[in-house]
């Protein structure tokens, strides 16, 4: 119908008007109405493209609908790292705001455009010299985040200095627990093995928490990342366990697993190897990397605890779940065996 005003997608709920009252707040020029749309394979925060009527481009997020964990999807926190992050080097979206309607946070920032591998098919389309790159740049983009200096930037006190590896062991076993599916028996004995396995911490730094292919906007010409996206599971800790993570969502074609949706691309032919990965990463940060074994098997653990949050929160709520569909129970089963195999291959726990 001529006229009609754009409808305010699905779990968004804040009038777009509003919306377009915080960008002009910011400082941009907005024509309205604005048009909305979910965008992303995100099972976490919901976030959504926002495009004005002559093409000007924005994206917002907020946490999902219904009961949250305590301290999960903390869009408010989310924000104030990005924000502290322009200017220091680590590429980042413009950030426009934070508002919070009847007490929920919605951020807004600059739309980036480049090319996201977030489905095999944009993997498969991908030319030969920009699969090879892509990993070994998000390598190089972590030892960026990692050279961050705390005090300049004013993230210090962003979260605690204890020991990170039994800090996330605590955190994402009580997740885990507050939102388990599935019984597995590989996943309870990762638990123990992990548990018995512990390494010191070899430094303190800023730690992503989730980079990977999906949340890295590449070069389409060079593969460089220009955007590191989703900053909510950032804090302060052992900077392998950023590489460990990188790793869990990098399978390789003779991993023997299925595809599990957009993190099978890392396995198409032409993508840098895991090893490739670590060896970038040790290049560009200078650190030992001989612990990367622990932090690899602890980052598959955390994608089955993640999971089941998701899965928990679509069966709680429906209007949860993404574009991308949710997670299946298999998935647990066959990534919880992954963990079991690879701590054995790491020699974990070692004696």
């Amino acid at each position: 119908m001529t006229g009609a005003q754009p409808r305010t997608p699905k779990g968004l709920e804040v009038g777009l008007e509003a919306v377009a009252g915080w960008i002009r707040e910011a400082g941009d020029d907005v024509a309205a109405p604005l048009a909305a749309q979910r965008i992303g394979n995100g099972q976490s925060n919901l976030t959504y493209l926002l495009t004005d009527v002559e093409g000007r481009r924005w994206v917002l997020r907020r946490p999902p609908l219904g009961h949250l964990l305590q301290s999960a999807h903390d869009v408010a926190r989310e924000f104030r790292i990005m924000s502290a992050l322009q200017g220091t080097g680590v590429p980042v979206p413009r950030v426009l705001g934070l508002w919070e309607p009847e007490g929920v946070a919605h951020m807004i920032m600059g739309f980036l455009d480049g090319y996201v591998v977030d489905s095999v098919e944009k993997g498969e389309a991908a030319p030969p010299e920009l699969r090879g790159a892509i990993g070994p740049s998000i390598a190089r983009t972590l030892a960026r985040i990692h050279a961050v200096d705390l005090e300049e930037s004013g993230l210090v006190a962003l979260a605690s200095h204890k020991p990170y590896a039994e800090r996330q062991l605590a955190r994402w076993a009580k997740q885990l627990a507050a939102s388990r599916t599935t019984e597995s028996a590989d996943l309870d004995r990762v638990t123990e093995i992990l548990a018995a396995s512990l390494p010191a911490q070899s430094d303190l730094t800023l730690v992503h928490g989730d980079l990977h292919l999906a949340n890295a906007i590449c070069d389409p010409g060079t593969g460089e990342v220009v955007g590191a996206l989703d900053w909510e599971l950032s804090t302060l800790g052992d900077p392998l366990a950023d590489l460990g993570t990188l790793l869990a969502y990098w399978p390789e074609s003779d991993d023997g697993l299925r595809p599990w949706g957009v993190f099978g691309a890392s396995s198409l032919p032409g993508f840098a190897t895991r090893a490739q990965i670590v060896e970038a990463y040790a290049e560009a940060s200078g650190r030992d990397v001989s612990d990367a074994g622990f932090w690899h098997v602890l980052g598959v653990w955390k994608i089955v605890a993640i999971i089941e949050g998701v899965r928990r929160r679509v069966l709680d709520l429906p209007d949860n779940a993404s574009l991308g569909g949710v997670p299946t129970e298999e998935m647990v089963h066959m990534l919880s065996g992954r963990a079991l195999s690879l701590a054995r291959e790491y020699g974990l726990p070692k004696a």
